[in-house]
């Protein structure tokens, strides 16, 4: 298996390795491997989507549903 770091994995995505961590943990990231207190992410995974909803990454929340 050809493997990447969470660190190597963070910069490629544009988050923190900590968000690495957090995703591989929670299994949002298919084919990762723990080994000991690391993460061995697959070389060609994908960033997974951003579950946050849209309202919650609004400031004001622009977007409200009850006007």
């Amino acid at each position: 298996m050809n493997g990447i770091t969470t660190k190597e994995a963070a910069e490629k995505w544009g988050i923190t390795t900590r968000q690495v961590q957090l995703l591989c943990a929670n299994g949002c990231v298919p084919g990762v491997v723990r080994f000991g207190h690391a993460w061995v992410i697959p070389a060609d995974a994908i960033k997974p989507k951003d579950g946050r909803s849209e309202k919650n990454l609004t400031k004001e929340g622009a977007k409200n549903d009850e006007a």
